[in-house]
């Protein structure tokens, strides 16, 4: 990804790209013959089938599909150079469960996504979740385990038996250290025969008692990079051997061929250490082998003559890039680049006391013994199945083209919001509530001015006319502005800052939450914070006069966002005696007196009218964010009341098809303007058909 000279400035190859997406749907076209989707669970594996997800969603949108990746996820700021970079995160986030082996593979592909996708994350009982068009996409961190019962079947088999035998022989008593690794740059082999050299160099002791086998695999790929490794391999080996050798005694054995897996066992139960160098690696699976071997079987005791009750040991030397590395909590892990440190490390693990050995063996043994390939699987599958539960629940669509293609995925009862149906509604009904959001509902977000337009004047005093209605708008702006903008409407209800501010009319007086009138916390709340502006470029303060908010929108992703789970901690902390609320919102952290809510207003105008013998009977209520939710679910629950008369037509609805509390949806605030001119005729052509009555009555007369 990063050229390393300009030979290789030129990597991404656009026709090996789509090589890649051809192959991919391949297997789709393969998998789509064999399965039943509504019943079958589809589990994609590793890198080479990255795209395979979109392909699958696509066909069926409600396939059940989990991806693991069996290699490491390179941090932000390496993926970030991938020319395809977007498409790859899109096509992953159509699988229900994608698994990593260690969390630091997974912060990595979460951090991608907040970076490149603005998405961002959450734990959900224990589960990390991303909400992806309505669809939670699961992170399960869990590494894979070895096949036990091949693996002691390797044991028992004659073959190996044989094998230790001669090893026995060979090395008459020598302590053996193992290592296993295939020919390529990134294992690190070089660096781990430095590592013998100082070993061997500062311990001269240890002349003629230590053996290195250092079994190579074979080279999975061709080219200039696995050549250089192995002459370097090769140069140091010998350069090892010719200082520290002597007849009779190779300090380093090294073993470049095929070698049979019988024989690997059998280096593996005789070596007193294993040490695994890799400088970036995924799971690799040698540490967890040698630990089942240095345990071994009956018949491998009988070859080794030890009895099958004495005590067993292993040491690990593990490279801290791996990703079996935080599973092996007795291993010493290194920092493979880090010779001197590495050699320690080895002396230290061959040098160190039985008993010890012994107990970080068990500790080992009894983890991957109980957490093998079985268990893995078994698993992911019971995650899958629990991401999966709610496929039929809700109702789906596809949206985007080629590999942006991603699924809608949306309640039931979710619908577009008909204008017909709502007029009609409010024409039978003589006691309404109308609760409209600002920002992003009447006014869009991508306006430069901020102010309401003269239609959107001329509409809500239209509704505010008929005597029928209570109108409202709510929002989380302060009361000044809101006040200039909408001083040509006289009956206009405005609730400001969330609620903390309610006015019913123009010429009625301000109310505020007696409650929430103590705002000393601030002086506890606005040093923390500007701490935190000051330590994170781009994110500011907004003082309100009932509220704090911490804005990181224009910070950089990754850090805003780490920045304001850490402000969330730290301020909860301070003001945990304080009659406050700690809120994380979209790119925020707020701070408000508790009890503002956009659903307490809805709550309070509701139960006034109520007291006022005029119980609703008609509940319009409009928002397109999260604080808008709140009065959703408020209004939801007026119909369950039983101090009204007559359940009231609701009708809660959100500005785009996504997630919501509300029941219906319109596309836009264009939209949303017509549905507020359609209802403000009805009321005109109720008037004017009332006058008419008046007029003809008084004729008879």
């Amino acid at each position: 990804m990063l050229p390393m000279c300009p030979d290789y400035g030129n990597r991404f190859d656009r026709l090996l790209w789509q090589a890649y997406l051809s192959a991919n749907k391949i297997f789709a076209d393969k998998i789509m013959e064999v399965i039943n989707p509504e019943d079958d669970y589809v589990w994609v594996h590793d890198y080479h089938l990255m795209v395979l997800p979109t392909f699958l969603r696509k066909r069926f949108h409600r396939v059940k599909l989990g991806f693991f990746l069996h290699s490491p996820f390179p941090s932000s700021e390496i993926y970030r150079t991938l020319p395809v970079r977007d498409e790859i995160l899109k096509a992953l986030l159509n699988a229900d469960l994608i698994g990593f082996h260690t969390f630091d593979y997974a912060r990595h592909f979460l951090s991608c996504c907040s970076r490149m996708l603005g998405l961002d994350y959450e734990s959900k009982r224990g589960h990390i979740g991303l909400d992806y068009f309505g669809r939670t996409v699961y992170i399960k961190i869990l590494p894979v385990g070895i096949h036990m019962g091949r693996l002691q079947s390797a044991l028992d088999h004659p073959s190996s038996s044989t094998k230790v035998k001669e090893i026995v022989e060979r090395f008459n008593g020598r302590k053996l250290i193992v290592g296993v690794d295939d020919m390529d740059i990134f294992k690190g082999i070089s660096l781990k025969l430095l590592a013998m050299e100082q070993l061997l160099h500062q311990n001269p002791e240890l002349r003629g008692k230590v053996v290195l086998v250092q079994i190579v695999n074979p080279a999975r790929s061709t080219g200039r990079g696995v050549q250089e490794a192995k002459r370097e391999t090769y140069e140091i080996t010998k350069r090892i051997n010719d200082t520290f050798g002597f007849p009779g005694y190779e300090p380093v054995v090294l073993i470049d061929r095929r070698v049979p897996f019988y024989e690997k066992t059998a280096y593996y139960a005789l070596a007193e250490c294993c040490i695994v160098n890799a400088v970036r690696d995924g799971m690799n699976l040698v540490p967890y082998k040698y630990i089942v071997c240095r345990q071994g079987t009956s018949k491998m005791d009988e070859a080794l003559e030890i009895a099958s009750a004495s005590p067993r040991m292993s040491m690990l030397v593990v490279s801290e890039f791996i990703g079996c590395s935080p599973s092996l909590s007795g291993a010493i892990r290194v920092n493979p680049w880090d010779v001197d440190a590495v050699a320690d490390a080895v002396n230290m693990a061959i040098t160190m006391p039985d008993l010890e050995k012994q107990l970080r063996h068990e500790k080992h043994y009894r983890y991957v013994s109980s957490h093998d390939v079985a268990y893995w699987a078994c698993s992911f599958m019971q995650d899958l199945e629990r991401a999966c539960k709610e496929h039929y629940s809700k109702l789906c669509w596809g949206i985007g083209f080629g590999l942006s293609f991603r699924i809608l995925s949306l309640s039931p009862s979710f619908r577009k919001l008909s204008i017909d149906h709502i007029v009609s509604a409010y024409e039978r009904t003589c006691r309404r509530a109308i609760f409209l959001d600002y920002d992003g509902t009447i006014v869009p977000h991508a306006s430069i001015i901020k102010s309401p337009s003269p239609e959107v004047i001329s509409v809500l005093n239209n509704l505010c006319s008929d005597p029928k209605n209570t109108v409202f708008i709510v929002s989380g702006r302060g009361q000044n502005s809101l006040s200039d903008w909408f001083a040509q409407c006289e009956n206009l209800g405005i609730a400001a800052e969330h609620g903390y501010f309610i006015r019913w009319s123009r010429l009625s007086d301000w109310e505020t939450i007696p409650h929430a009138a103590d705002f000393d916390w601030k002086k506890i709340a606005e040093p923390v914070m500007k701490l935190y502006m000051e330590a994170t470029d781009g994110s500011y303060i907004e003082p309100k006069e009932s509220a704090l908010v911490w804005h990181h929108q224009d910070a950089d992703p990754d850090f805003g966002s780490c920045q304001a789970k850490e402000l969330l901690d730290h301020l909860e902390n301070v003001l945990a005696n304080e009659p406050v609320v700690v809120k994380r919102g979209h790119q925020i952290v707020e701070v408000k007196p508790q009890g503002v809510t956009k659903g307490f207003v809805a709550e309070k105008i509701l139960s006034n009218m109520t007291s006022n013998e005029k119980p609703p009977d008609f509940v319009l209520c409009i928002g397109d964010d999260r604080s808008d939710e709140d009065m959703f679910e408020s209004i939801s629950n007026t119909a369950y009341r039983s101090s009204l008369p007559v359940s009231p037509e609701i009708f809660a609805c959100t500005v785009g098809q996504k997630p919501s509390k509300a029941k219906y949806y319109l596309d836009d605030t264009v939209e949303i303007l017509t549905l507020l001119q359609g209802l403000a005729a009805a009321s005109s052509s109720k008037s004017r058909s009332n006058t008419e009555t008046q007029v003809s009555f008084e004729s008879s007369v």
